[in-house]
């Protein structure tokens, strides 16, 4: 018995609008202005100091994380 394998079509990573990374970058401000709300007996469960989250929270919008470009 003979078989043929037809490999899978290749997908292509497909660009974001800009309604998308705007959405994007409010959500990721949301999240750093939310991590200034922990106490710092949360900071220290999650591993980080009041500084860590203050530095964290003065990022600029557009400094997201590297995954998120593209």
């Amino acid at each position: 018995m003979t078989y043929t394998v037809t490999p899978l079509p290749r997908m292509t990573k497909r660009p974001r609008g800009l309604f998308r990374r705007l959405a994007d970058a409010f959500h990721l401000r949301s999240q750093r202005l939310r991590l200034m709300q922990l106490t710092d007996q949360q900071l220290a469960d999650i591993g980080l100091t009041r500084a860590d989250a203050e530095a964290e929270a003065l990022r600029s919008l557009w400094d997201a994380p590297s995954h998120w470009k593209g």
